[in-house]
């Protein structure tokens, strides 16, 4: 009887070691799975036990993935430029992204010769050009809005640079809430509570907001691609007010861009007349949302 007693007894002491391991995995799973989805759903970082388990791997997959994506993008600009018209050797020199006036200058003048026979090619190496700045928030689209003005009919180079500027803008948006959010929660983990509780708030006001940061200088426009989808900013509103924000600005730029070889900075392109106008543009972009307040109040 002892016998047979010992052995039930390590019968049941196995059963319940393994419902004990059984219990701990699924305790484990169900912590990572309700982790994430707070992190998902209220904007938190995951907790720190989690988050050492998860980040790392969550991180490099996202490097690895934003490597190929700009090694794509890379491959697409070399395929443009390989398919361009054949350059005379004083004119292969020219052919690179702007940096300054100068830069935007002596490209125009390369694309200029090319234009009329090669329309499509030279308007297509412009636009590929400006959304591969855009989307990985690189410097120089200015340059590429001034040139625009020189190379197109101004009602064509203002719809190219605003849709431009708005698929590439998008691209950032992806790319930026593809790797950012990990990164900028576990640096500023509260601050981003804080802003994305605002955007929340403001949420059926995005589409004015976008427009008029867009319109003004308040912030950069790689700042706000980048910030925007951490805070939890909607996609559309924040394409379409791109799209209509960056109107105004690039009216000024490709209007300066029909004197391109006249300018000797970037500057030029602003004048009293045109700063006031963006100012007006801006204010106005923010009328429905203090009407609507004003009856709001009114009405309670």
């Amino acid at each position: 009887m002892r016998m047979k007693n010992t052995g039930n007894n390590s019968n049941g002491t196995a059963m319940y070691n393994k419902e004990t391991e059984y219990c701990l995995k699924q305790s484990k799973t169900m912590k990572i799975q309700a982790a994430e989805e707070t992190a998902g759903n209220n904007g938190e970082s995951f907790p720190k036990e989690v988050e050492t388990e998860q980040t790392g791997t969550s991180t490099r997959k996202s490097i690895v993935l934003l490597f190929g994506i700009f090694l794509t993008s890379l491959s697409i600009l070399a395929l443009v430029y390989t398919t361009f018209p054949e350059l005379e050797e004083s004119e292969q020199r020219y052919v690179k992204l702007p940096r300054d006036i100068d830069d935007a200058k002596n490209l125009g003048k390369v694309l200029s010769n090319y234009k009329e026979k090669y329309n499509y090619q030279v308007l297509g190496a412009v636009f590929v050009t400006y959304i591969f700045l855009q989307s990985f928030a690189i410097p120089g689209s200015i340059f590429l809005s001034i040139l625009s003005g020189f190379l197109f009919p101004f009602p064509l180079a203002l719809f190219m640079v605003c849709t431009c500027s708005a698929i590439g803008a998008s691209l950032c948006f992806f790319l930026s809430a593809l790797i950012g959010r990990r990164v900028l929660f576990k640096y500023a983990g509260e601050r981003v509570k804080s802003w994305a509780a605002t955007v929340q708030k403001n949420r059926d006001h995005m589409l004015n907001y976008i427009i008029f940061l867009r319109i003004t200088p308040i912030l950069p426009n790689w700042f706000i691609n980048l910030c925007a989808p951490l805070l939890g900013v909607d996609l559309w509103p924040f394409f379409f007010g791109t799209f209509l924000g960056v109107a105004p600005p690039s009216f000024v730029a490709i209007s300066a861009g029909t004197t391109l070889h006249q300018l000797t900075s970037s500057r030029d392109a602003l004048s009293f007349n045109s700063i006031l106008v963006l100012c007006l543009l801006a204010v106005f972009s923010l009328l429905p949302i203090l009407m609507k307040n004003k009856l709001k109040s009114k009405f309670e």
